[in-house]
C-alpha cells in the first residue's frame, strides 16, 4: 500500500507539551506506545536520499514502512510483516520481498545489504481538529526524551496556516524540526563520535 503523507511538525519543550494536553484535554494514560525500528543500507544511501526505512509495532501490529520524498509531502510505502519477518530484520538486517523492498529498489536502481540502526519509541496521543489530526508525541530513545506536535492533513497550504495559528495561539514558538529517524540517527552518530574520541585518549 502506498499513500502520500503531508505533515507539519514543531519539537516542543514539556512544559509546552502538558500545556496543549490540558488545551485539548488530552491525559497521557491514554497514549498509545509504538516502538520504531530503524534500518539504513550498509553504504548509507537511504539518508542520503532523503529516505527512511523502518518497522513500526504497535500492539500486534508490525508494519515496515519506507519513506522518500515527494513533491507534495513524503511517499509512504506500507508492508504487513510476520513475526518471523521481523526477527530476520532486526538480527539479520534481511528486509523481506514485496512492495518496500521493491520500491527501495526502483530509487537506488541495486540490491542492497541492511543494517539495524536501533529503536525509538513513542507515547502518542491524537485529536482530530478542523485542520486534520493532530498528533501528540513523546519519544525516548538513548537517553532522550523529547516531545514534538505534528499535524497530518489533506491540503498543505491550509494545514499550515491553520498549524502555524495553532503554535500563535498558544505562544509557541516555530522551530525547525527535524523527523524522529534524523532525530534517532544524528544522536546515535554524536554517540558514536563522543566514543572515538573517548578511545583515541
Amino acid at each position: 500500500m502506498q499513500e502520500v503523507e503531508i505533515e507539519f511538525k514543531n519539537i516542543l519543550t514539556e512544559e509546552e507539551y502538558l500545556q496543549l494536553l490540558q488545551t485539548y484535554r488530552l491525559s497521557i494514560s491514554e497514549a498509545v506506545r509504538q516502538t520504531n525500528y530503524y534500518f539504513e543500507t550498509a553504504d548509507l544511501q537511504l539518508a542520503a536520499h532523503g529516505s527512511a526505512l523502518r518497522i513500526r509495532q504497535k500492539g500486534f501490529s508490525q508494519i515496515l514502512t519506507f519513506k522518500q520524498p515527494h513533491e507534495h509531502g513524503l511517499l509512504e510505502t506500507h508492508q504487513p510483516l510476520n513475526n518471523e519477518e521481523v526477527q530476520a530484520a532486526l538480527n539479520h538486517g534481511h528486509i523481506a520481498p514485496g512492495p518496500v523492498l521493491s520500491q527501495i529498489e526502483r530509487l537506488l536502481k541495486k540490491t542492497n545489504d541492511f543494517i539495524y540502526l536501533g529503536e525509538l519509541t513513542t507515547d502518542r496521543l491524537e485529536k482530530q481538529v478542523e485542520g486534520g489530526l493532530l498528533v501528540f508525541d513523546r519519544s525516548y530513545y538513548f537517553d532522550v526524551i523529547d516531545y514534538e506536535l505534528e499535524l497530518e492533513c489533506s491540503d498543505a497550504k491550509s494545514g499550515q496556516a491553520f498549524f502555524l495559528k495553532l503554535l500563535k495561539d498558544n505562544n509557541i514558538p516555530k522551530r525547525n524540526t527535524d523527523n524522529k529517524v534524523k532525530r534517532f540517527y544524528d544522536e546515535k552518530l554524536s554517540r558514536s563520535m563522543t566514543r572515538g574520541e573517548r578511545k583515541e585518549e
